[in-house]
């Protein structure tokens, strides 16, 4: 077998760059190496085989109806968006795709509880997913005019005659410059040149109205002209800051969240603001070799890593309100940040009260998984075992001695290992 340290980067990537492994997929990555590993995790299929049956849903409109019948409908279908996108996630061979899908949502964080229609959650999805390897100012002149993200920002009260400055502030704060990086006057000028935008929710529409822009002449960072939305976006990331702000958060969500970035490797390869070339870079990066730039699984991540284990399929779960209320006591629901900042990461969710709710919910996983990774060796294998089957390098001494005493138990071993240090934070 390879050395720890070997098992341990190609653990990093398949759980950083992915969900975590399908059973049997660690030990054979182990098998292939390091090297060939990295460009396995890179090389994204045209058509993933693992998605030919998970089908996009269709959300029409229907019209007026009694406000209880609305709001039950909509709740019906914003679970089947979201079982929907667990269920891309869990089943996705080549889980890079969605994984930087995950990973746009938190930086583009917008939710349902109050876009309130699922269509508009959709689209933004499917915007995220396609630029998600693609060009970074593609993604923002797409995003400008989404209609989840205006709504979320409030985009409905920016017009000429009295310019909203919420989407401004955070187009430049959190999604393209980073806090300090503009001025109180830049907000206001961008402001103005993002008026004229309408949003209709039941259909995701998006409309441009030239009588509410404001033309205005403006200065931005430096550079004055009668802006545009797309133009705004351009000019936006076009500069140095904005490489090395996106640079920073891809460090910032798949390596530490606790220290700053040890080289720019990362922003000279997002230089054309190519974010498969970031990408690229973070996985040949000589940090994937240091223990120290460990990552706790946040609660989404864990679920679906332990859904790809067992092979369990979201939709397909007896009790999806089960699902549902989990991820929600474990303070995380795919299309619903808790604000425009998205989530937090790493250390934030190691509490006692997440560790309550895992064991919780990975006990009603269990139940419908299948535990044949464990099952199929004899009990003096089960615990090597499942560290191949989970992607963990190596158990530490607690963790082995626990498992050692329940290998002749399959449930209580799975059980014990989904919960334990070493594979809910990736070190």
């Amino acid at each position: 077998m390879a050395e720890l340290s070997e098992r341990a980067q190609i653990s990093r990537l398949i759980h950083r760059f992915g969900f975590g492994p399908r059973p049997g997929q660690y030990e054979s990555l182990v098998k292939l190496g390091l090297a060939r590993t990295q460009r396995s995790i890179l090389d994204v299929p045209a058509v993933d085989p693992g998605l030919s049956t998970v089908v996009t849903p269709t959300f029409p409109s229907y019209g007026f109806l009694p406000a209880s019948q609305m709001r039950a409908l909509l709740a019906q279908q914003n679970n089947e968006l979201l079982f929907w996108w667990l269920d891309r996630m869990v089943l996705s061979h080549n889980a890079l795709p969605e994984r930087m899908t995950w990973f746009w949502h938190g930086h583009w964080a917008t939710a349902v509880s109050k876009v309130v229609y699922p269509l508009p959650m959709l689209q933004q999805n499917q915007t995220l997913r396609a630029n998600a390897l693609g060009n970074f100012s593609t993604m923002s002149e797409a995003m400008i005019t989404d209609c989840a993200l205006l709504y979320w920002l409030d985009s409905e009260l920016n017009v000429a005659t009295s310019p909203n400055e919420n989407l401004a502030r955070e187009l430049m704060e959190l999604f393209t410059l980073g806090i300090g990086n503009y001025t109180e006057n830049d907000v206001q000028a961008v402001a103005k040149s993002l008026t004229g935008y309408r949003v209709t929710l039941a259909t995701g529409q998006v409309t441009y109205r030239p009588a509410l822009h404001d033309n205005s002449v403006v200065t931005i960072l430096g550079t004055t002209s009668s802006f545009t939305g797309p133009s705004v976006v351009a000019l936006l990331t076009s500069l140095y800051t904005n490489q090395l702000f996106i640079a920073e958060r891809l460090w910032f969500r798949f390596f530490d969240s606790s220290s700053p970035q040890s080289d720019d490797s990362i922003a000279t390869a997002f230089e054309s603001r190519g974010i498969a070339r970031a990408v690229k870079a973070l996985v040949h990066h000589r940090a994937l070799a240091n223990p120290a730039h460990s990552q706790a699984k946040s609660p989404v991540e864990w679920f679906v890593s332990a859904c790809r284990a067992l092979g369990v399929r979201p939709s397909t779960l007896p009790t999806p309100q089960v699902v549902i209320s989990g991820l929600g006591n474990l303070g995380q629901v795919p299309f619903n940040p808790p604000n425009v900042g998205g989530w937090p990461a790493d250390q934030f969710w190691l509490t006692a009260a997440s560790a309550q709710q895992r064991i919780s919910l990975s006990s009603f996983l269990i139940e419908h998984g299948d535990l044949t990774p464990i099952t199929s060796l004899s009990p003096r294998e089960r615990v090597e075992g499942s560290a191949l089957w989970l992607g963990v390098p190596e158990w530490g001494r607690s963790t082995k001695a626990l498992l050692t005493k329940v290998r002749t138990d399959p449930t209580q071993l799975a059980w014990l290992a989904l919960n334990a240090p070493e594979y809910v934070v990736n070190a």
